[in-house]
C-alpha cells in the first residue's frame, strides 16, 4: 500500500500523539494539539496498516531464516546427496585406506586421520548404486554425533548450500533402495537429504564400526 502523493513521512509518531504530515512545522514549534494539521482517522488507519504489513514481512523473514538447513552436497554415482553441516566434522581425502576382513561389503575399510582410526562406509553398496573406480576427487565425509563417528565415501564433494525446510519432501521415492529412516527427505530437484543422526544411531553401523576399530 502507498500513501497519497501529497504526503511523505519520516518516522511517523505514535498515532495517539498525533501524526504530522510533511511540510508541518517542526515538533518544537508552537502547534496546537487540535487543528488542521492533525491526521484524520482514515489517514491514521493507512499508516497503521502499512506498519502492520511491514512488521508481518519482517516476522516472516525471521521465521524463514530459522527454518533452513545448511547442507554439504556430494555425489554418489549419478545421484546427489547431502547431510547437514552440523554433523560433519571434516572432509578428508581418501588415502591410505586399509581393508578390514570379516566386515560387510558396505564397510570399505579404515583410514588414519591424524592418529585416529575412522571406519569408512560406502553407501553405494547399501543403495544399490554402481561403484566407480576411485579417483582423486573421492573424499571421506567424517560425520559424528555425541555417541558415534564414521566416514562416508563420496565420489565428489560439490560444496555447501542452505535450503528451506519447506523444500524437503517425503523420501518415499528412494525408500525402496535405502531404509526410510536414513532419509530426511528429497527436494524437487532430486537432492536426497540423509538423516545423519539416524545413520549414526543404527545399531548395525555401530557394531561394524567397533569391528573396524
Amino acid at each position: 500500500m502507498t500513501l497519497d502523493d501529497s504526503y511523505s513521512f519520516e518516522a511517523p509518531q505514535d498515532p495517539e500523539e498525533g501524526l504530522v504530515p510533511a511540510g508541518a512545522p517542526p515538533a518544537s514549534a508552537d502547534v496546537p494539539e487540535t487543528g488542521s494539521l492533525q491526521w484524520s482517522a482514515e489517514q491514521k488507519a493507512k499508516v497503521l496498516r502499512e506498519r502492520a504489513l511491514k512488521l508481518a514481512r519482517k516476522t516472516e523473514e525471521v521465521g524463514y531464516e530459522k527454518e533452513t538447513l545448511k547442507l554439504i552436497e556430494f555425489m554418489l554415482a549419478h545421484e546427489r546427496y547431502a547431510v547437514e553441516v552440523q554433523y560433519v566434522r571434516e572432509v578428508y581425502p581418501l588415502k591410505d585406506l586399509t581393508p578390514v576382513p570379516c566386515t560387510p561389503s558396505f564397510v570399505l575399510g579404515i583410514i588414519n586421520v591424524r592418529g585416529q582410526v575412522v571406519s569408512v562406509m560406502d553407501l553405494k553398496d547399501l543403495l544399490d548404486l554402481p561403484k566407480k573406480e576411485i579417483t582423486d576427487l573421492f573424499r571421506v565425509l567424517i560425520i559424528q554425533n555425541q555417541d558415534m563417528e564414521l566416514g562416508i565415501l563420496a565420489d565428489e564433494v560439490l560444496g555447501e548450500q542452505r535450503i528451506s525446510v519447506d523444500e524437503i519432501h517425503s523420501g518415499l521415492a528412494v525408500a525402496g533402495r535405502i531404509r526410510a529412516d536414513y532419509v530426511k527427505g528429497v527436494t524437487k530437484d532430486r537432492l536426497i537429504v540423509l538423516d545423519a543422526d539416524k545413520l549414526l544411531s543404527d545399531p548395525t553401523v555401530i557394531v561394524h564400526h567397533e569391528v573396524g576399530d
